[in-house]
C-alpha cells in the first residue's frame, strides 16, 4: 500500500495517539447511542461502522446503548429493529440502555442541586425559549434560579413522586446565561412526562434530557471516545461541564465527525416517519427507504454497505455523497457473489417451428460465466415454445438495433442461433407471437462455419417457466436535494420509484429460491427475493439496482 492508502483518518489518528501515550490504559471503548424512535438508516450505518470498526481494530467489544429517555416516542419494536439491523451489518456488541442508569443519573442530579449547580424552574418550555437570548444577546436568568438547595431538592423529589403535571417544572443546570454558547445557558436536565416507558413502565415520571444522560452514561460504561456527528460540536462544552461538575474520575472524550448526507434521499427520522405514516412508502422497510431494513429487503449486502462507509471516509466538514456510489458498492459486491440466471419481465412468445414439439434439450449454463467453477452451473431446458423480452423484438427496427427482427438471426444465450421467419400481430399491429427457426449445428451459441451474429438474447422455456411478480425499485426522489428551496420535500417524490410487473417468466432453477436470495437477471440487473412477500407459490423479486447507472434513461422515461 502507498502512504496515502495507509494514512489514518483524523479520529483514528487521535485514538492511536492516545493509545501510544498510554491514556485509558490502552483501552479503546466506543458506543453507538441511538434513540429507539425509528429504524436505523444508511447515515447511521456510517456512525456504526466508525464506532464499531474502531473498537474491533483494538480488540474491544463496543456498546449499543439505547438513549431511551423519551417514552412518548420510543417503542420496543424500534429497539428490536436497531439491534437486528446492526447484527445484520456483521458487528458484535453489548446491549445497554440509558434507562439502566436512571437511578444513578437522578442521584447525580441531586448532587448538582446540593452543590448549587442545578435548580428547579417553574417556567414553561415557551418561557424558557423566550428567555434564552440570541447569539448576540444574553439570556435572562429564571426568576427561580436562586432557590435554595433545600427547596430545589424538595421540589425535585416531588417531581419524581408525580405531584406536578407535565410541563409545569423542569430541573435546569445553573451555568451561564450570558455564555456565547446557547447550550450553556442553564440547560434543562429533567422534564416531567407522565408516560409509561417501554422498559421501566410507570416507575418514573421525570426523564433526563439527552445532554444530561449522554456524557454520564458514557462515564458509567467507561467509554473512552464518544464519537458524535458535527451537530453535537456545540454540545461538547456542556458534555465536559457535567463531567467536571460531578467530579467523575473517568471522563470520555467527545470527538465530532461529519454525518453522511446522500443526494436523492432524506434521512431525517421525522421526514422518514412522515413518509411511513402518510402511506408514501410501505413501512420502514420499504425497499425505497434508506433504512438498513429497506436496503436489506432491496438486496443490498452488509459487505456492500460497510465497503461504502469505508470508501466515503471520515471528514470534519459536511458534504453530500452521490447515491450512485452506494449503488456502485452493491454492484461491485454482487458482481462476484450473485449467480447469473435468466428472467423475462415483459414476455413475448417465440415458437421454434423446426424444433420437435415434445422434445426438451437440457443445456448446461454456468452461474458465473467469467469464472465457471466459482458458482457451478445449472441445467436450462430448451423447448419449442420460449419467452423472450418484448423489447428484444421489433417488426421494423431502426439502425443499430441488433436484436430480433423479421429475417434476422440472433443468439439465444447458452442455446442456439435462431432466425425470425414470421410474426403474428393483434388488431392493433402489436406482436403477440414470433416465429423462428433454429440451427441445430449451433448448440451452445456458436456457428461451426464461423458466421457472426451481433445480438444475444435471454429467454425462458414456456413449458418450464416460473411465473413471478417483479418489482422495479428506483430512487424515491426525483431531484438531488428533496425539499430544497423551501419546497415541501414530498413534492419531489419520484412517481415511478416503483413499477410492478406480474406474469414475469423466470428459468426453473429459481423455483425453490428462498427469501433473501440474490441473483443477477442477465441483461436486466440485480434482484432479490422479497423477504416479506416471497413464497414458493408466489415468487416476488425486487430489483436491487440495474446493471449500470441508468438513472438518466429511466428518469427520462425512454427505454
Amino acid at each position: 500500500m502507498t502512504d496515502a492508502e495507509t494514512k489514518l483518518d483524523f479520529i483514528r489518528q487521535r485514538i492511536a495517539d492516545d493509545v501510544a501515550a498510554g491514556r485509558n490504559d490502552g483501552r479503546v471503548l466506543t458506543r453507538f447511542p441511538p434513540e429507539p424512535n425509528g429504524y436505523p438508516h444508511i447515515g447511521h450505518a456510517k456512525a456504526i461502522c466508525l464506532n464499531y470498526g474502531i473498537a474491533e481494530e483494538y480488540g474491544f467489544t463496543p456498546n449499543l446503548r439505547f438513549d431511551d429517555t423519551n417514552p412518548i416516542k420510543e417503542e420496543q419494536r424500534y429497539v428490536d429493529a436497531i439491534t437486528r439491523d446492526i447484527r445484520w451489518l456483521g458487528f458484535d456488541f453489548r446491549v445497554l440502555f440509558a434507562s439502566d442508569y436512571f437511578e444513578q443519573l437522578y442521584a447525580w442530579a441531586e448532587r448538582l442541586i446540593d452543590t448549587g449547580r442545578a435548580f428547579v424552574c417553574d417556567l414553561s418550555a415557551d418561557e424558557v425559549r423566550a428567555t434564552r437570548g440570541t447569539l448576540t444577546e444574553p439570556g435572562t436568568p429564571s426568576p427561580y434560579r436562586d432557590r435554595s438547595p433545600e427547596e430545589n431538592r424538595d421540589l425535585f423529589r416531588r417531581m419524581r413522586d408525580g405531584e406536578f403535571p407535565d410541563g409545569s417544572r423542569t430541573l435546569r443546570a445553573k451555568i451561564d446565561m450570558a455564555s456565547p454558547n446557547l447550550n450553556l445557558r442553564d440547560p434543562v436536565m429533567y422534564r416531567i412526562l407522565h408516560a409509561d416507558h417501554h422498559r421501566t413502565g410507570s416507575a418514573w415520571c421525570v426523564y433526563p434530557t439527552y445532554d444530561w444522560a449522554h456524557g454520564q452514561s458514557d462515564a458509567i460504561e467507561g467509554i473512552t471516545h464518544s464519537l458524535c456527528s458535527l451537530e453535537f460540536e456545540d454540545h461538547r462544552p456542556l458534555y465536559d461541564w457535567y463531567l467536571e461538575a460531578l467530579g467523575l474520575e473517568h471522563r470520555p472524550q467527545q470527538i465530532e465527525f461529519a454525518r453522511l448526507n446522500l443526494n436523492y434521499t432524506v434521512m431525517s427520522k421525522r421526514r422518514l416517519l412522515q413518509l411511513v405514516n402518510e402511506g408514501h412508502v410501505d413501512g420502514w422497510d420499504d425497499p425505497r427507504m434508506p433504512t438498513l431494513s429497506g436496503l436489506r429487503r432491496r438486496g443490498f449486502t452488509p459487505e456492500s454497505i460497510r465497503s461504502f462507509c469505508d470508501r466515503i471516509g471520515v471528514a470534519k466538514r459536511d458534504s453530500v455523497v452521490d447515491v450512485a456510489l452506494l449503488e456502485w458498492a452493491v454492484r461491485d459486491h454482487l458482481n462476484t457473489t450473485a449467480p447469473r440466471v435468466m428472467g423475462v419481465l415483459r414476455p413475448l412468445k417465440v415458437v421454434i417451428e423446426n424444433f420437435p414439439e415434445d422434445e426438451v434439450d437440457e443445456l448446461e449454463a454456468p452461474y458465473y460465466p467469467d469464472d465457471p467453477p466459482l458458482m457451478g452451473s445449472r441445467t436450462v431446458p430448451f423447448t419449442r415454445e420460449l419467452w423472450i423480452e418484448r423489447s428484444d423484438f421489433m417488426v421494423d427496427p431502426p439502425k443499430k438495433f441488433w436484436r430480433l427482427a423479421p429475417g434476422r438471426e440472433v443468439r439465444l444465450r447458452w442455446a442456439y442461433l435462431v432466425t425470425c421467419t414470421d410474426v403474428v400481430t393483434d388488431a392493433d399491429g402489436e406482436p403477440v407471437e414470433v416465429r423462428c427457426t433454429y440451427d441445430p449445428a449451433t448448440r451452445g451459441g456458436d456457428a461451426p462455419d464461423g458466421r457472426k451474429v451481433r445480438g444475444t438474447l435471454h429467454w425462458v422455456s414456456a413449458r418450464h417457466a416460473v411465473d413471478a411478480e417483479v418489482r422495479l425499485y428506483d430512487r424515491l426522489f426525483s431531484v438531488p436535494s428533496p425539499g430544497a428551496g423551501g419546497v415541501d420535500f414530498r413534492e419531489h417524490l419520484n412517481p415511478v420509484s416503483l413499477e410492478v410487473f406480474s406474469g414475469c417468466k423466470l428459468e426453473p432453477s429459481l423455483a425453490d429460491a428462498p427469501p433473501g436470495h440474490r441473483v443477477q437477471f442477465e441483461r436486466q440487473g440485480y434482484f432479490v427475493t422479497d423477504e416479506n412477500d416471497h413464497a414458493p407459490d408466489r415468487p416476488v423479486f425486487n430489483r436491487t439496482v440495474p446493471l449500470k447507472d441508468t438513472w438518466a434513461k429511466i428518469s427520462g422515461r425512454t427505454d
